[in-house]
């Protein structure tokens, strides 16, 4: 059913013996688990919504969502156009801002593509002129013809590195540019760099502010953050969210995938995983897709097809890392996207959670027990994931898009750093 990896298990076999810990295991003890019919008809899955979506005008025609009888599809569409109509240009007479925004290609980095296109796009809706800086683009050009007065760059050596900051300098001689990094702490798992040389590094190159993804209580109560405040820089915040344009449900397609899970597959979800899916996707089929799953020989990150699979999905599953659990600084991109497509989700219990959505618009799990009984139970009575996805697609529309936080940003931005 599985390829098998016996180099890898005589090495979890070794460590096990010594005592020591083996974070690949978990991982490839879940996918040794999943149903075989998902493995199958992955390719399959992937086919249908990239010809669906090639065929995006048909299915989300204004007849069919006026048609359909989904109360999800209905809601979901009433809200779609509220929100667009809210805040489509909200901004463009009100500020002079122009951001130059540095954002990877999905091949180096999906999540950050995925997290910085969608705030680019944003942006833009809202009245911000924006201009998208790839890691190869020449900046020099970039700034010649945009004209930027506002620059965001992420604080990685992978991505400050491939910024000439010589032409940065000589383009602050004849015009304003404020520039903004990332605030990243050594301490979280992204392999980030000690603080102390970085922020020696921002004030000999001008470095203005910092901005971070996190929520502002955790910025503000977390100790490791004091180092950036003790040096007179302000961090403003732009927490994660879903972008209308791209998340949204589709009328007309049945739902018939017991489950959707686009996630990559990370070692350091193992634990995670396993402990609370494996049973479920043991038991039932459904469709996983993302970088480093054993079945998935070439990911392809495309936004809208994600909305095609959701449509046909009965739940959707959902994971945090480590420190979303530990700590309440933020929940992942997928659960605002999987609440605003209208999706029942079933997710374990990050701890910033609760401040976001009411208790009964997802299913938040500690357990496998309780995990594999919300899941059980929708597929058995789907009016039992409805009612809570209702409830978190109205939460995430009115509250936790990508319009709401590019605006909010703006707001910080003009009050306290321009």
């Amino acid at each position: 059913m599985h390829s098998h990896y016996p180099w890898k298990l005589t090495k979890h076999l070794i460590k096990k013996l010594s005592g020591k810990p083996d974070p690949f295991w978990a991982l490839y003890d879940f996918e040794q688990h999943i149903h075989p019919e998902t493995l199958h008809r992955h390719e399959e899955l992937l086919l249908w919504a990239e010809e669906s979506l090639a065929r995006a005008e048909d299915f989300e025609s204004e007849e069919n969502y006026r048609r359909s009888t989904d109360p999800i599809v209905q809601q979901g569409y009433h809200l779609k156009k509220q929100t667009v109509a809210a805040f489509r240009d909200k901004l463009a007479q009100n500020t002079n801002v122009r951001l130059l925004i540095q954002v990877p290609d999905p091949s180096v980095s999906p999540g950050g593509f995925s997290l910085l296109s969608n705030f680019a796009e944003s942006f833009t809706f809202i009245g911000i002129p924006v201009y998208s800086l790839g890691l190869k683009d020449d900046i020099r050009k970039a700034m010649e013809t945009f004209a930027p007065t506002v620059l965001l760059v992420t604080d990685h050596e992978k991505f400050r590195d491939s910024i000439d900051w010589d032409s940065v300098d000589t383009y602050r001689l004849g015009h304003s540019l404020t520039v903004g990094l990332s605030a990243r702490l050594e301490e979280e798992e992204y392999g980030n760099s000690p603080l102390t040389p970085r922020l020696a590094w921002a004030k000999e190159h001008g470095v203005d502010f910092y901005f971070s993804y996190r929520d502002e209580e955790y910025i503000h109560t977390r100790k490791e953050y004091r180092q950036y405040f003790d040096r007179g820089y302000q961090i403003l915040t732009i927490p994660f969210g879903a972008n209308p344009l791209h998340y949204y449900p589709v009328p007309s397609i049945a739902r018939d995938i017991n489950y959707s899970m686009l996630a990559s597959g990370m070692r350091v979800k193992g634990d995670t995983y396993t402990s609370l899916a494996k049973v479920a996707v043991t038991r039932y089929p459904g469709f996983i897709d993302g970088i480093g799953w054993q079945h998935v020989k070439k990911f392809n990150f495309t936004k809208d097809r994600d909305r095609y699979i959701y449509a046909r999905s009965k739940i959707g599953l959902n994971f945090h890392l480590p420190e979303q659990r530990e700590w309440a600084c933020e929940v992942n991109e997928r659960t605002h996207q999987l609440a605003m497509c209208g999706v029942p989700q079933i997710l374990d219990a990050p701890k910033l959670l609760s401040k976001l959505y009411s208790e009964d618009s997802l299913f938040s799990c500690h357990t496998g027990k309780e995990f594999l009984s919300h899941f059980e139970h929708i597929l058995e009575d789907p009016s039992y994931g409805q009612r809570r996805a209702l409830k978190a697609q109205r939460e995430a529309f009115e509250r936790h898009t990508t319009f709401h936080r590019a605006e909010s940003f703006i707001n910080q931005l003009t009050s306290n750093v321009l």
